[in-house]
């Protein structure tokens, strides 16, 4: 679906920058498609720096990690204006758990691809509640490319968009995995919901 910009287009003035979202819910494999692409324009010998957010450290403190536990290098930071202060020359800038950072990160999204990076966001586009996490909404709204990807109902093995948390905390991040929360599809994540008023 995305071709890797040639090698000899980053010696260019002239090279166009773009931004593509990967969204979905908990287990859907946003990640595994970030590290995916990533390893892809690592193969096409581009430069690629990869960015996290420091709370995200549930695999590992530093490296993007998958729940298949594919990884991949990266520099995790406190700040969406970091990733500007750390990506230097590179082609590729790949960011994951976009939903956790600072509404700065749209900004900082837009600047990397005018100067002509390709810039790869994985992240939650609803929290637990359903509703639209942190600044993903404005990301999926300047991307030119977006993919929405569906994990399978813990529940009823329907496709699911939902992340259901299984605790009853209202803190809207809180990070974890399968120990905190569970793919659902609409009605199973309804009739939780209900259940849990």
């Amino acid at each position: 679906m995305f071709v890797e910009r040639p090698l000899n287009a980053s010696d260019s003035n002239q090279k166009s920058g773009w931004i593509e979202v990967i969204c979905g819910c908990m287990f859907s494999g946003k990640t595994e498609e970030l590290i995916r692409r990533i390893n892809r324009a690592i193969i096409a010998k581009q430069k690629v720096e990869i960015f996290k957010p420091i709370i995200d450290n549930r695999y590992h403190p530093i490296n993007v990690v998958s729940h298949n536990e594919r990884q991949v290098r990266s520099t995790p930071v406190n700040f969406a204006n970091d990733i500007l202060l750390l990506s230097g020359n590179c082609d590729v800038v790949g960011i994951d758990e976009a939903q956790f950072f600072d509404e700065d990160i749209v900004k900082v999204c837009n600047t990397l691809a005018n100067n002509g990076k390709r810039v790869i966001v994985a992240g939650l586009d609803m929290d637990f509640e359903g509703k639209p996490f942190g600044s993903m909404p404005n990301l999926l709204a300047v991307a030119e490319f977006v993919t929405k990807l569906h994990a399978i109902c813990a529940q009823t093995g329907e496709l699911a968009s939902f992340s259901y948390r299984l605790d009853q905390d209202l803190d809207k991040i809180k990070v974890g995995e399968k120990n905190l929360y569970e793919a659902r599809s609409r009605s199973s994540f309804l009739k939780g919901t209900g259940e849990k008023e």
